[in-house]
């Protein structure tokens, strides 16, 4: 079975990503990393805060600009100097899997 991962702004209800779960969106501690080509939204801007994890490295936070207008402050974030260890991190926008102004919808495909 195939699972597909869609992610939904749950004020706006703007799709924010959506693709394969797996190598195209990959869940790892809780959070989704998203290949550019699965994002849905060009709403993701580069705060230059950055950020250290002591084993995954180097990220900057990402603010996510509505198409109302609005900003959710370090909604994201994005590996610029990752672990060479996990591929699937490297310079792809992550989200948390709990935040509160996110909607995560897992559909089974047969």
């Amino acid at each position: 079975m195939k699972k597909i991962v869609s992610i939904f702004h749950k004020e706006t209800g703007e799709l924010i990503a959506e693709g394969p779960l797996g190598w195209g969106i990959m869940p790892f501690e809780g959070n989704y990393y998203i290949q550019k080509r699965y994002l849905k939204t060009k709403g993701f801007k580069n705060t230059w805060f950055p950020g250290l994890c002591i084993y995954k490295f180097f990220y900057v936070w990402l603010n996510f600009q509505r198409k109302d207008g609005d900003v959710d402050k370090m909604l994201g974030w994005l590996y610029f100097l990752p672990n060479p260890l996990f591929p699937f991190i490297w310079f792809r926008v992550a989200l948390p899997g709990h935040h509160e102004a996110l909607r995560i919808d897992v559909t089974e495909i047969i």
